[in-house]
């Protein structure tokens, strides 16, 4: 079994920031500003991401071949895509380039 030492990590970061994704699309939606802003599709592509990220670290965890570390690296790859996808939508909502 190969040494997983990030996947618990990716696993666990990645849902909690998939379910604050969730609660930011939900409170578009109940305040109806989700067709009006741009936050609701930058969200939605972070959803995507964070998923993607939980279910492949997922994957490396219980994976007992030579997959577990391409499982891992490409769950790490897709996890910081989610993130920089969250930093672009923060930077452009702070700065109001969103509205």
């Amino acid at each position: 079994m190969a040494d997983n030492n990030k996947a618990p990590h990716i696993l666990n970061t990645s849902a909690n920031l998939l379910g604050i994704c969730f609660l930011v699309l939900t409170s578009l939606k109940v305040f109806n500003l989700s067709g009006t802003t741009f936050i609701d599709e930058s969200t939605s592509v972070a959803t995507i991401l964070f998923m993607s990220s939980s279910f492949l670290s997922f994957l490396s965890i219980r994976s007992n071949s030579d997959k577990s570390i391409k499982y891992e690296n490409v769950a790490d790859y897709i996890f910081l895509s989610g993130l920089i996808c969250l930093f672009i939508t923060i930077m452009m909502v702070t700065f109001n380039f969103i509205k």
